[in-house]
């Protein structure tokens, strides 16, 4: 639990979780504060799983979500009122602290000197200095602007690849990653997780370690884009100008999208393997199940791999197979799609696994509401005379998928399409308005697999593109729509499903050395063994094994 003391008073912290709390009371602290909005991170706990917790600690908890970079005047006045009211002292929280000492120096600013609140920052471990104007005068004007030919917004596997992939080919780019995370995620690890393979700290990273040396590191969070002016806003009203935009900010879990269950994610029975916290409590649940109903979904696409809510169910129903408990144990898959996979392909090797486990399928189902104590959940269905049915079902263990979208300050840009995504071009990746912005990974509204394996592919392919725009290179590359899906239908054996855009079979190996539509044991040491290696020492680094563009226009 990383938190800093300004006063007597109140201390600012990074996100916390239920785990923390313990500590946060016999610290003496009396009232939380939470500035951070849900959603924001594939790792951070909703606010009504602290709140549940915390009020049984006695702990009074206050939710004042603020957007990073456009704290107004209002979110300044409900800050003091709700500090004046608090018993004291306060914990106060948001992703890195930022948020929440921002608050309480713009409530101070009236009174103390900025010298002195900068100097306050500084000693709790924040850069103040682009608040100063505000903070001087009460005015909302940016400053510190700082000037890098490219600029990558978003350090997940997309950014840092795509920027040591620059970096690999032109050693001489200056380039800027933004981001405020401290940890980077192998997340197509969480699945393996889930089933009990690996653990969860084989999937995480420090952000440091991942981030390659010759990058300028910007460890803030984007408030805002303005791409006629070629500049990004930062929270604290900072300014970042740029030659060259690349976003990869990934994609936002919308855990508020379901009716109750955030109040009930990592108990009775509820889980996901799309949450790192929450994955060894899938698998917890699993090996700990004897009899009883299983229940797994998906929700409406387009979703973060899609194939990864039916993988958690094969992965548990091979588990109560080899117990012996299958027998005792319902498996039902509630998905909203129409069919079991999108490639039709690879739909009869899964099936073969869906009887061996003798789960059964609902298409066209979508997880609205759950109530956790009484183990129910309701689906809804349409019907053909457009009518919507409602499925009520109990259950003993639920793996939940939320609905996903793009992270907010993406969707109220002026850089997305009608249904909130990053508008490029499906082949050149290149933004379709504003030429000098190109995007990758989850947040694009290219149709292809939302996959770690598509953002590899991807990175290359802008690399190659920007260079050419920059006449650095003669080549400019297509994407071809290229995704991969290791369905690991059982341990020791995954189907290596791998496609383009229309559903193009793309296979990288030759079907005599790896039949990718049969389950095999050699593509299960690629996900398991080879894939991650390849992930942190490839991938990241800017080694593109199998990823080189090989389409030139």
């Amino acid at each position: 639990m990383k938190s800093s003391k300004i006063n007597q008073e109140i201390t600012v912290a990074y996100q916390i979780t239920v785990s923390d709390l313990a500590e946060i009371v016999e610290q003496g602290f009396k009232t939380i504060f939470c500035h951070r909005p849900d959603g924001e991170g594939p790792d951070q706990p909703n606010f009504e799983e602290i709140e549940s917790a915390a009020r049984k600690l006695g702990l009074e908890l206050k939710y004042l979500p603020v957007t990073m970079g456009k704290i107004s005047d209002d979110d300044i006045q409900q800050f003091s009122s709700s500090f004046d009211a608090a018993t004291k002292p306060i914990f106060s929280y948001c992703r890195s602290g930022m948020r929440a000492i921002t608050l309480w120096s713009l409530k101070e600013a009236d009174t103390t000197s900025l010298p002195e609140l900068l100097s306050i920052g500084k000693n709790a471990g924040y850069d103040m200095s682009g608040l100063s104007l505000r903070l001087a005068s009460g005015k909302q004007s940016p400053s510190n602007t700082k000037d890098h030919q490219i600029v990558i917004v978003g350090g997940g596997a997309a950014g840092i690849s795509v920027a040591s992939s620059l970096l690999s080919r032109d050693s001489s780019l200056d380039i800027a990653i933004i981001d405020p995370a401290e940890t980077h995620y192998y997340q197509p690890g969480w699945t393996m997780v889930g089933g009990g393979i690996f653990e969860a700290e084989e999937t995480v990273r420090t952000m440091a370690s991942v981030m390659p040396k010759n990058v300028t590191w910007i460890k803030a969070a984007v408030a805002a884009f303005e791409p006629e002016q070629n500049m990004v806003t930062l929270e604290g009203y900072r300014l970042v100008k740029y030659e060259k935009l690349i976003v990869c900010p990934g994609i936002k879990l919308n855990w508020n999208g379901i009716e109750g269950l955030v109040e009930t994610l990592g108990q009775n029975g509820v889980t996901s393997n799309y949450r790192y916290d929450l994955a060894p409590y899938t698998w917890e649940l699993v090996s700990s199940m004897r009899k009883g109903k299983a229940i797994f979904t998906q929700p409406p696409m387009p979703i973060k791999c899609a194939g990864a809510p039916q993988k958690a169910m094969y992965l548990s129903g091979d588990h109560w197979f080899r117990t012996g408990d299958l027998k005792n144990i319902d498996i039902s898959f509630f998905t909203s799609t129409p069919g079991l996979f999108g490639v039709k392909d690879y739909v009869p090797a899964l099936m073969k696994y869906v009887e061996k486990y003798d789960a059964s399928l609902n298409f066209g189902h979508t997880l609205t509401k759950i109530d956790g104590k009484k183990k129910l959940a309701w689906f809804t269905k349409k019907l053909e005379d457009g009518t919507v049915d409602t499925i009520e079902t109990d259950f003993d263990m639920i793996h939940v998928v939320p609905p996903q979208q793009a992270p907010d300050f993406i969707r109220a840009s002026t850089i997305v399409d009608d249904a909130g995504w990053v508008d490029v071009s499906q082949e050149t990746l290149q933004h379709k308005r504003y030429p000098n912005i190109y995007g990758l990974g989850d947040v694009i509204n290219a149709p292809n697999a939302k996959t770690a394996a598509a953002a590899r592919k991807q990175a290359p392919v802008v690399a190659t593109n920007i260079l050419f725009d920059l006449k650095k290179s003669s080549n400019k590359a297509i994407y071809n729509g290229y995704g991969s899906c290791p369905l690991t239908v059982e341990r020791g054996k995954v189907i290596l499903a791998e496609f383009g855009y229309g559903g193009k079979l793309l296979p990288s190996f030759p079907k005599w050395f790896l039949n990718g539509q049969e389950p095999t044991k050699l593509a299960w040491v690629l996900k398991e063994t080879i894939l991650p290696r390849m992930y942190w020492k490839g991938m990241l680094k800017g080694r593109e094994w199998l990823a080189n563009p090989d389409d030139n226009v």
